[in-house]
């Protein structure tokens, strides 16, 4: 019973956040062409609209942990659902992501997304989409802000295990920036699939940050270590071991 409730109530939350996404997409659209500021201004309320209606329709609050990259950084961040998405950029002053090319075709989502200047990937093409990825963050270089990349390319569940791709040390060779780890839980309560949002709280950490100079061997298994082993400490605390369910993705 308690579980068919939660199960509603995740429901209700999901189709309401989708008309909120409409609703305010729409709202804030002719200031977003006028201004980047804008957009960023619009997708941030929307952000703080999705955690205000998570903690009291599904009972799950959300907490930003660590100081909050502010300068031009490289973030590098564990991708588990979509939440850490409205975490990061909820919190961050002027963020913007690297994200797959098919975002650019979703309504609302993917005019706000190119706007904020995100930078469209082809997942497909591998070394192709990596030298793209790399030009494309090349011509946009003066944009201000927080780049966001998903190491491992996509939302992993807790407890699989993926490998961490090389575009992330491309990138961070590239800019010569600080590249700021960032470790979540999120994945516990909001799962990759579904539409369950179980009640706790998920928690998003920012990390110290890797000075920029490092070789690819040491960038690649310092992030790793990093983003993997501070996720796993927050899923314990969380309540799910990461160890004992331990899996390769499907």
């Amino acid at each position: 019973m308690m579980l068919t409730l939660q199960w509603i109530r995740s429901l209700v939350f999901i189709i309401q956040m989708y008309v909120m996404m409409l609703l305010m997409g729409l709202f804030f659209f002719i200031p977003a062409l006028l201004s980047r500021r804008a957009a960023i201004f619009g997708m941030r309320s929307y952000c703080a609209w999705v955690r205000w209606t998570l903690s009291w329709m599904v009972g799950l609050t959300t907490e930003v942990r660590g100081p909050v990259p502010e300068g031009a950084v490289l973030i590098a961040a564990k991708h588990q659902s979509f939440l850490d998405i409205i975490l990061l950029m909820g919190s961050l002053p002027s963020g913007r992501f690297i994200m797959k090319r098919e975002l650019m075709y979703a309504p609302i989502l993917g005019q706000y997304a190119l706007r904020i200047g995100c930078v469209p990937v082809n997942r497909g093409k591998r070394g192709k989409a990596i030298k793209k990825m790399a030009e494309d963050v090349r011509r946009g270089a003066t944009t201000p802000g927080q780049l966001i990349i998903y190491p491992q390319g996509t939302r992993i569940a807790p407890g699989v295990k993926a490998p961490y791709k090389v575009g992330t040390f491309v990138l961070y060779d590239q800019l010569q920036q600080p590249c700021v780890p960032a470790a979540t839980n999120v994945g516990v309560f909001w799962p990759k699939r579904g539409i369950l949002r179980k009640p706790g709280h998920a928690v998003m950490e920012f990390l110290p940050p890797l000075a920029p100079g490092l070789d690819q061997a040491s960038f690649m298994s310092q992030i790793e270590d990093v983003v993997e082993r501070n996720s796993n400490a927050l899923m314990r605390e969380a309540g799910f071991d990461p160890e004992a369910s331990a899996r390769t993705p499907a």
